[in-house]
């Protein structure tokens, strides 16, 4: 007998030799498949592209994607015809169609969506009695507890997959208050908006997102937590949008060199690195460089987790940081305030094809504007801000392929200051003249991170 045999035989023997309540089994999961099938639907879109209409002299601006369509996945939480899915799956919808697990097709109306957290809340006319899903506690989970993931794949519809939490808390840098959950559920295109579920058929997130290289599953898909879900839907429902919570300050990650530099125990908490003058903070007394260790009984180690409760506390509360300053314990309270909102995209609207800001949309795909004092009022930008404010990107862009997005602050261009429009379009031309792409100093619209971005400039 051969060593390779023996060993394969002996392996065997003693996997039979253990107890059967010892053996771990995998689960069916049909009887839950079975009851959850129904409260899933499948979504399919007629979009217009959210974009400026520039007149070309004979008959306007002409978009070859113009009409796409777009189809993805949601899930009904409520008898009266309510139905969650992602942002980006009915933004821009000119027309929503909703298909139920039977097939019934019925047309849903926009509730409300946030863009931010990419999730939106539509409505349907229910045809017959619904069954809806029940949401469970997200925080409860555990990595390495099953998941059921349900949605409709490359517009398939109706299909399941299985897998376990990978990780939580994930940032995976898409918006100011990333807390995914990972998992290896098989997440494909078509998925997003579908319900991931826990064995005992709770929702306990939303399939958002997917990391690949083909845009199809690989193993690491990203949820939204249901806790966060089930948040943003009761606002969506009862005001139609949604009311953070803001306090006018923004923080950056500790750092082991700032810790030992402020005598501060480990890198714990975050540091203020910027005050809205005359915001709550600023008159509660919060000073640049303060670090602040925890918000009420929530210990803060991240600015992500610290921006998501400020903002899910209602305008009008009053938290209370602990914060290390001078090295010293103190204590600040600062009344909450509604978040400002930022200035809407100037969407559609009619732009001299001739003026700085039309040459400059086309040739970069971005619509920019001077920053003005109400600009860095509304958008809690530091009084000394410097460059140019994006108010929109055009659809299908090289600058909207590069991640660029409205809210952000154009820096430098060519490693050059821009703070006017007529200096931007000579940096434009000046790239267009040497045949070289457009080197941008790019803020983004967190004003957390600064990023040098490359484009083509269009002809």
């Amino acid at each position: 007998m051969t060593l390779v045999r023996f060993l394969l035989i002996s392996w065997l023997w003693a996997f039979a030799a253990v107890p059967a309540k010892a053996q771990v089994s995998i689960p069916s999961f049909a009887d839950l498949a079975e009851r959850l099938i129904p409260t899933v639907v499948n979504i399919s879109t007629v979009q217009q592209p959210d974009q400026i209409n520039i007149p070309a002299g004979d008959g306007g601006y002409y978009d070859p994607l113009e009409g796409r369509t777009a189809l993805g996945s949601g899930f009904i939480i409520s008898e009266e015809g309510f139905i969650i899915t992602n942002y980006h799956v009915i933004e821009n919808a000119e027309v929503i169609n909703v298909l139920l697990f039977d097939n019934t097709e019925a047309e849903a109306d926009i509730i409300g969506g946030d863009e931010t957290t990419d999730i939106a809340l539509i409505k349907i006319e229910p045809p017959f009695e619904l069954d809806k899903v029940t949401f469970g506690d997200s925080d409860a989970i555990r990595v390495g507890d099953w998941v059921l993931a349900i949605g409709n794949p490359f517009g398939l519809g109706g299909s399941v997959s299985a897998g376990i939490v990978s990780a939580k808390s994930r940032d995976i840098a898409s918006g100011p208050y990333d807390n995914f959950i990972q998992t290896d559920a098989a997440i494909n295109q078509g998925s997003s908006g579908g319900p991931m579920f826990n064995l005992k058929g709770e929702v306990i997130g939303i399939n958002s997102a997917l990391f690949s290289d083909s845009g199809n599953s690989s193993g690491v898909g990203f949820a939204i937590p249901a806790n966060t879900v089930a948040w943003i839907a009761k606002q969506l429902e009862e005001n139609g949008e949604v009311k953070r919570g803001w306090i006018g300050i923004r923080v950056r990650p500790n750092s082991k060199e700032i810790a030992r530099n402020l005598n501060l125990k480990d890198a714990q908490g975050i540091i203020v690195s910027g005050i809205t003058e005359n915001g709550p903070a600023a008159r509660a007394g919060l000073l640049p460089g303060d670090v602040i260790i925890s918000l009420e009984e929530h210990e803060i180690n991240t600015c992500t987790d610290f921006s998501r409760l400020i903002a899910e506390t209602p305008a009008g509360n009053e938290v209370r940081l602990i914060i290390w300053r001078n090295q010293e314990i103190e204590t600040v309270a600062v009344k909450v305030e509604n978040m400002p909102k930022s200035p809407a995209a100037a969407a559609k609207e009619e732009i001299d094809p001739e003026s700085p800001e039309g040459r400059i949309l086309q040739a970069s795909g971005m619509l920019l504007a001077e920053i003005t004092p109400d600009i860095i009022n509304n958008m809690n930008l530091t009084p000394t801000t410097m460059g140019l404010l994006v108010k929109g990107v055009r659809f299908g862009s090289d600058a909207d392929r590069k991640g660029i997005k409205r809210g952000d602050i154009i820096i430098k261009m060519n490693v050059k200051d821009c703070v006017t429009l007529n200096t931007a379009l000579e940096h434009i031309e000046e790239s267009r003249k040497n045949g070289n792409n457009l080197h941008l100093l790019v803020q983004n619209d967190a004003q957390d991170e600064i990023n040098e971005i490359e484009i083509e400039i269009e002809p």
